[in-house]
């Protein structure tokens, strides 16, 4: 297979976020994925890298970025056989960021899920680094931000036909996302901060020894109830006061500790997703990973929203970044404006 083939075939899809790396090569027409690298060099720890580099031997930002995607490149091409030289990148998350390869400005809202509002800069490869690179931006509301989601819904909108239909997609994680679609575009969204504020309660503070964390084997009968115990507790009252029943659940011996952690988790989750029973109108598309799926299936269900509810599959919600990387970049490639980074 000659370069111009391989180029015109396939597209090295790029999850960047702050504390991992994703790389994909995958077909451009069939969008299978040929082959896939992960690592640990999140933007955050590259950014550090490149702090005590630049000190030391003042290498420019845009170089050190580089090296980090080259030796993960070099790492695809050894597990698929695939000559990658020419193939275009296309890079999300958090390398927009004041932290990345360089910082884009925001899109504002509304912006229509083709990606055609989306903020981009594509920079020509050159000797040393054969890959054209498609940057990506976040977007920003009047009051909420984010970099990385954007680019999974995106590849999630292109397979789903809602029919007119107003729509929210819940994307869960440290700072879950919930995305309000009206006619083909986004026009809100909302960041809840569920993941974080639980692992602080779990690592930092009184209740670190009253929990055991959540592993997914471990969601049996005990600890789903468990969980939905915490869920009917979110609509109790108070987020402050409820968190301390975690603690009185263990010293009343009311749960053990593995049950407790997982009443942590359904209180944290129930109070994120019974937001979502104001909203009577739309449709909900639960997009959640594999670390996730199953809790916020459960949350949906049991707070009555699972008639008005669609679940995407993990497995497709694991690519939707990479569906959308494909997307993005066959809309908007021929219009980027080129610039040398």
């Amino acid at each position: 297979m000659n370069k111009k083939d391989t180029m015109n075939k396939h597209l090295l899809s790029c999850d960047w976020g702050t504390s991992s790396f994703r790389l994909r090569l995958v077909n451009v027409k069939d969008h299978d994925v040929v082959g896939e690298v992960t690592s640990a060099d999140g933007i955050g720890a590259v950014y550090n890298g490149w702090q005590e580099a630049k000190e030391l031997d003042h290498i420019p930002r845009g170089w050190y970025y580089r090296t980090i995607i080259s030796t993960q490149i070099k790492a695809l091409t050894k597990q698929t056989g695939v000559d990658m030289t020419d193939v275009p990148i296309v890079v999300s998350g958090m390398a927009s960021s004041s932290i990345g390869i360089e910082e884009l400005p925001y899109a504002r809202l509304p912006f229509a899920l083709d990606g055609a509002h989306l903020g981009m800069k594509q920079y020509e490869g050159y000797p040393g680094f054969p890959h054209e690179v498609t940057l990506i931006s976040g977007v920003r509301s009047d009051h909420d931000v984010m970099r990385g989601e954007e680019t999974q819904l995106i590849g999630l909108g292109a397979a789903m036909d809602l029919s007119g239909r107003d729509a929210i997609f819940i994307f869960p994680g440290t700072h879950s996302k919930h995305m309000f679609v009206r006619d083909g575009r986004l026009i809100d969204f909302k960041t809840f901060m569920t993941g974080e504020l639980f692992n602080l309660m779990a690592n930092q503070s009184i209740l670190k020894d009253s929990i055991d964390h959540y592993r997914q084997p471990d969601f049996d009968a005990e600890a789903a109830e468990a969980f939905r115990s915490g869920i009917r507790e979110s609509g109790s009252g108070n987020i402050l006061n409820a968190l301390f029943t975690v603690r009185t659940n263990q010293l009343f011996d009311l749960l053990n500790k593995r049950e407790n952690g997982m009443f942590l988790s359904g209180l944290l989750i129930g109070y994120e997703i019974r937001d979502l029973t104001k909203e009577t109108n739309a449709h909900l598309v639960l997009c959640g990973g594999n670390n996730l799926y199953q809790l916020y299936k459960t949350a949906i269900e049991a707070l009555g929203l699972a008639g008005r509810a669609t679940i995407i599959p993990s497995e497709i919600v694991d690519r939707a970044a990479t569906t959308g990387h494909i997307r993005i970049f066959e809309n908007q490639h021929l219009t980027l404006n080129k610039t040398n980074l």
